[in-house]
């Protein structure tokens, strides 16, 4: 689509493919095998289907954060401001502070990855809270948009099932992993 948006809505965002979920969630777990993952972290809303699939392929429990403090998050939270580039706008990502803190290794998982800027504010929740972040585990990374080159220069373990280096005349050239 224009302005390099990937339409995956028939399988991963508007209609979800159970059984592929499914087996991205195992693939994620796989790579994260005695990592010390005790909790999945995610924003909603397209990312919580694949977090699901994750934290039940890793039997963890999985946390989201909302994009507005709603009247059912009472209390302390830990938030953020976040750039949505799909979006075009900005908004406070809230994670209620009862269920992320310093006992946490958190594994951050999202659909996509372009400019890195929503995972930056999982980064900063988790170092609110003073949670360690393990990694994160993507499905589709935007590789033209080095936000995944960045966050991986800053020490941070990336991991993308699929990584698009472009879009060439309508079709996706995917990036070779080694």
């Amino acid at each position: 689509m224009d302005g390099n948006i990937l339409n995956v809505g028939s399988f991963l965002n508007q209609q979800l493919d159970a059984a592929f979920l499914w087996e991205m969630g195992k693939e994620v777990a796989g790579l994260y095998k005695g990592a010390g993952v005790t909790k999945v972290l995610t924003i909603e809303a397209s990312g919580i289907a694949v977090a699901v699939a994750v934290g039940a392929a890793m039997q963890l429990p999985v946390l989201f954060a909302k994009k507005h403090r709603s009247g059912n998050v009472a209390g302390a939270v830990h938030k953020v401001t976040i750039h949505s580039y799909t979006h075009g706008n900005d908004y406070e990502a809230v994670v209620p502070a009862e269920y992320l803190n310093e006992n946490d290794r958190v594994l951050l998982v999202d659909d996509f990855l372009a400019n890195g800027a929503a995972l930056r504010g999982l980064v900063t929740l988790a170092k609110q809270a003073g949670a360690e972040v393990v990694g994160a585990a993507i499905a589709i990374e935007k590789g033209f948009q080095k936000g995944g080159d960045s966050l991986r220069e800053e020490g941070i373990r990336v991991e993308s099932l699929a990584i698009i280096e472009s879009f060439d005349g309508g079709k996706i050239v995917f990036r070779s992993q080694g």
